[in-house]
């Protein structure tokens, strides 16, 4: 089989390139190229593309790279700064899987002639019956299935996933004993065009250059003013830390508060007790199926961040209901639905019809 690996520069892509080149697969490494501003550390960065190039020389592999940065620019960069400037909290790295890695870059794959496209994601693809079945990974604290929610069969039939049966301590295992130069690699944590916390180039003030940064008012379910914030367009919905001073008195001071909703038009953050937070039904859309459509009244698991806990729902017309109220979901967030360790479909939170 002729596969095309996506060789980000870290272990897991290298080690899943390493475990095909075994299996007797005509194998070609690829990097998208696809941010060009001021970030030199983390995912994409110039120092992964020679880690990347420098692993396909010692597995004695072919390496391209595929500028794709316009795309990156169109489906997330510019939506992630559109996004805060609605108030939204958006998923940069769900929407490069989307639209770049499993779109382009897989398209990009069927052109050149391969049969299949690999990533060193931490999730597993079993095929029963000819039909692929996206499963949670091997190993639970790396499990990266949730990021893979938004692909659909089309998609899945042309992927391969080689270090999903993995575990992280395996995968580094492997790459050591094969002299790979990734082996013992940190993981990248940030936002690829994003700088570290306090940097010139942070979530801060990559967006203050992008849409500007606005001063706003932190209000009560009464609209009375407790406080404020420095940039209404940073906060997200369930957040505590970074609300400013509350005002109040009798101990009213030191009581949590959470983001309740973001309002950037009014320039308000609107806050409440941890209870205020709860939610019947979280409303979903752009919903996507890894297969087929699930009716109305199929039970789910609802996850809503990469690492959370997977909560019991049922799918109801235009979202999911809970079966005990959970957190609400920012607006943005991915939310992935599973039937046990199987992914079955996706949405992004468009809100919940209200808190308790």
């Amino acid at each position: 089989m002729q596969v095309l690996v996506a060789l980000s520069g870290g272990v897991d892509s290298s080690v899943a390139a390493a475990l095909l080149v075994e299996a007797g697969h005509e194998v070609v490494g690829a990097t998208m190229r696809l941010w060009g501003g001021s970030q030199t550390s983390g995912c994409c960065s110039v120092r992964d593309v020679v880690d990347a190039r420098r692993v396909a020389d010692e597995l004695g592999i072919v390496h391209h790279v595929f500028d794709f940065s316009d795309g990156f620019e169109e489906h997330v960069v510019g939506p992630y700064a559109a996004a805060h400037a609605a108030g939204r909290t958006p998923n940069p790295c769900v929407e490069c899987n989307r639209h770049l890695k499993f779109d382009r870059l897989l398209g990009r794959a069927g052109r050149l002639g391969f049969d299949a496209l690999a990533t060193g994601h931490h999730a597993r693809l079993e095929r029963a019956g000819g039909v692929p079945r996206l499963r949670r990974g091997a190993d639970g604290a790396k499990d990266q299935s949730y990021v893979l929610a938004v692909l659909g069969r089309r998609e899945l039939e042309r992927v391969l996933l080689p270090v999903g049966t993995l575990t992280k301590a395996e995968v580094r295992a492997r790459a050591r004993a094969l002299g790979l130069r990734t082996a013992e690699k940190a993981e990248s944590q940030e936002v690829c065009f994003l700088s570290p916390a306090g940097s010139a180039h942070d979530r801060a003030g990559f967006l203050a250059g992008r849409i500007g940064l606005h001063a706003g008012a932190v209000v009560d379910r009464t609209g009375a003013v407790v406080g404020s914030v420095a940039a209404v367009e940073l906060v997200t919905v369930g957040q505590r830390r970074g609300l400013g001073p509350v005002a109040g008195g009798c101990g009213e001071a030191t009581r949590r508060r959470y983001a309740l909703a973001v309002d950037v038009a009014a320039r308000q953050v609107v806050v409440g007790e941890a209870t205020e937070l709860l939610v019947d039904e979280v409303v979903l859309e752009r919903r996507t199926w890894t297969d087929v459509a699930r009716p109305d009244g199929s039970p789910v698991l609802v996850q809503a961040s990469a690492h959370g806990v997977a909560r019991r729902g049922v799918l109801v017309p235009g979202g999911v209901r809970l079966e005990a109220p959970g957190r609400a979901v920012a607006p943005g967030q991915l939310v992935a639905l599973y039937e046990g360790d199987e992914v079955v479909g996706s949405g992004i939170a468009a809100g919940s019809p209200g808190g308790r």
